[in-house]
């Protein structure tokens, strides 16, 4: 995917501010659910969207906590706790979301929200899919994208 031929989108959330950290209730100590998500209207000929969520400064290396696609081209937003379209198994092994977790002591982790506006209605993944597939996939048809970074420590 070539990033810079992209357009971009606006994504934001109601929890946190990009660079800022995710309130606790979007962790593993809180709620583990997921928070709020906003963008902008995308460029024309968007015929779905893609999610993707991902800690890149996880110890063994990058850490997927989310992974969505199939989400309806008109949508604009997501409530926290919301599904989104079809979600796939995350790297805890489990479908949905799972918020952030670091280990105790290992710093501020960057908790990577991406979101990919599509040329396509259905990526086609199998039932197996995990999130680093959906991102995959997504950069095969992605005509903008939309990132919002949040962090996330646990002493």
């Amino acid at each position: 995917m070539d990033h810079a031929t992209l357009a971009k989108l606006s994504l934001s959330s109601d929890a946190f501010q990009d660079g800022q950290p995710i309130p606790a209730q979007y962790s593993c100590d809180g709620a583990n659910r997921s928070p709020a998500l906003h963008w902008s209207d995308p460029p024309q000929g968007t015929r779905s969207f893609a999610l993707v969520v991902d800690d890149p400064d996880a110890p063994s290396g990058t850490f997927r906590h989310w992974g969505a696609y199939d989400i309806p081209a008109s949508t604009r937003s997501l409530a926290a706790g919301q599904k989104a379209g079809t979600e796939v198994t995350n790297d805890m092994n489990k479908p949905g979301y799972a918020g952030p977790c670091p280990p105790p002591g290992h710093g501020v982790h960057h908790y990577h929200f991406k979101l990919f506006a599509l040329d396509v209605d259905r990526l086609g993944l199998g039932a197996n899919a995990r999130v680093v597939d959906v991102e995959r996939e997504a950069g095969k048809h992605a005509l903008a994208q939309g990132e919002l970074v949040g962090t996330y420590e646990r002493k």
